[in-house]
């Protein structure tokens, strides 16, 4: 019998959300001085060391407040720093070189992630808990949901006035209006509130699509894939309908725990999700994939079918294309049998 994600029903204790904020695996040796700024692009050499002076500012503000009236110490409020670029320039990197580069306490999650923490712990709860950190590290910063962007945006503004600092990346697809420009002059008018705090710095770089990656890799049949999630323990078979219920009885705060210490994911009969929900679903349980770099290997239609052309031509077309491009990746990772 084979191991199952419907299987799992993880509880995710309200002290431990905070706690998991973290930058993925992937980023844990990442710093300053191992990014290596591409000599064609000065404005990646430029966007390092005003991310250094940004955590330099960081470890200042948490070191004590200015001295006020009568000679007691005023909260000062916490500085923001806006990356604004494209795909694939290393925003990321200097994100999570921040985030080691500061005090503890400290926080790092995706946009998503933030307003499902948020979600989970009510927003009176979220507040207090990241109140006294140093940074709040946000990546991805999406402006796709009005509700969330205006719910990020009065967090943002009760933590900055705490002493939090922020710092942010886009998530902006090349091929928009002034690429990455555009993203954060909207930015800044959604956080219009905290607007003077942030400093922008563009990090410019090659356009993603110009990349030449594989096409998506052919399903198999549903006999090999239990042949192969057979050759490798602990690795899960679910059938793709009977995990998208599943995931929608989880909150999407629990997927990081759904998949712990799973070293490959099988899916049964993968066709083009059926709505919007559920397509939205598979996109975190993506990103947690992809986080945890855990390969997948799937039966029925191609990764690349999963989100519809009606789905890529709507509002969320940035979360699916790069919900696509991850699954596409951890498709290409060979485990060890």
């Amino acid at each position: 019998m084979h191991e199952r994600l419907v299987d799992r029903s993880p509880v995710v204790q309200a002290d431990q959300l905070i706690a998991q904020m973290v930058p993925p695996a992937m980023f844990d040796e990442v710093s300053f001085a191992s990014y290596i700024p591409d000599p064609n692009e000065p404005s990646q050499a430029a966007a390092v060391h005003k991310a250094e002076e940004f955590a330099a500012k960081v470890t200042k503000i948490r070191s004590g407040g200015r001295r006020g009236l009568f000679g007691k110490k005023a909260q000062a409020s916490g500085a923001g720093l806006y990356l604004d670029g494209g795909f694939g320039v290393g925003k990321t990197h200097l994100l999570a070189s921040i985030f080691h580069s500061v005090p503890s306490p400290k926080a790092f999650g995706t946009f998503v992630e933030l307003t499902h923490v948020v979600g989970a712990l009510g927003f009176n709860n979220a507040v207090e808990q990241l109140s006294g950190h140093s940074v709040l590290c946000i990546d991805e910063f999406e402006l796709d949901d009005p509700g969330d962007t205006m719910l990020v945006s009065r967090l943002l503004t009760e933590l900055s006035a705490r002493g939090v600092s922020i710092v942010a990346t886009s998530n902006t697809l090349p091929g928009q209006l002034g690429e990455g420009r555009f993203a954060a002059q909207d930015f800044l008018r959604e956080i219009k509130k905290l607007g003077s705090i942030f400093e922008t710095i563009r990090v410019d770089g090659p356009d993603y699509r110009h990349r030449d990656l594989p096409p998506a890799p052919e399903p198999i049949s549903d006999a090999e894939l239990a042949d192969r999630a057979d050759g490798i323990p602990g690795a899960t078979l679910d059938d793709f309908d009977a995990l998208c219920v599943h995931l929608s009885t989880l909150h999407p705060s629990r997927y990081n725990k759904l998949i712990a210490d799973v070293p490959a994911v099988f899916l049964r009969g993968v066709h083009p999700a059926q709505d919007q929900s559920v397509a939205l679903r598979l996109v975190v349980l993506a990103d947690r994939l992809y986080d945890a770099s855990i390969p997948v290997t799937v039966s029925g239609a191609k990764l690349d079918e999963i989100f519809t052309p009606e789905m890529l031509a709507g509002g969320y077309r940035k979360k699916y294309l790069r919900a696509t491009s991850r699954l596409l990746a951890l498709s290409r990772f060979e485990v060890a049998a």
